[in-house]
């Protein structure tokens, strides 16, 4: 099989990553944010998973991704559909997993050209 490298440098790249922020192109960031391959990273409300609200996927509704990589923080929690209501009626798919699994997800369909929308909640409740 041939492997060939693909320029991913004037894209958003999940750099590094930890239980208490993440790195997108080694800036650092540790309170919740949404970031699109194309689009520099912007903040996101929610303070916590028990804090989310439809409203919350409303800025991500207008982004138009093809999906959605929710990093639901140090561990992988399910959203209730209610939440993410818009975004099926718009057929964005929804994608829960735990914050590094995230990142490692999202920086593959960047890769292979997906719009696609990272949204991470870091705790800050705690």
């Amino acid at each position: 099989m041939k492997l060939h490298a693909t320029p991913t440098q004037h894209y958003q790249t999940a750099t590094a990553y930890d239980d208490t922020g993440v790195e997108i192109n080694a800036v650092r960031f540790a309170h919740s944010l949404v970031v699109l391959p194309e689009t520099p990273p912007a903040p996101w409300p929610p303070t916590s998973f028990d804090a989310l609200l439809p409203e919350h996927f409303a800025q991500i509704e207008a982004m138009v991704p093809d999906v959605v990589i929710l990093g639901t923080g140090r561990r992988q929690r399910f959203i209730h559909p209610k939440l993410i209501a818009a975004l099926s009626a718009r057929h964005i798919g929804v994608e829960c997993m735990d914050n590094q699994a995230a990142c490692r997800t999202y920086n593959i369909l960047m890769g292979e050209g997906r719009k696609v929308a990272l949204a991470l909640i870091f705790d800050q409740t705690a």
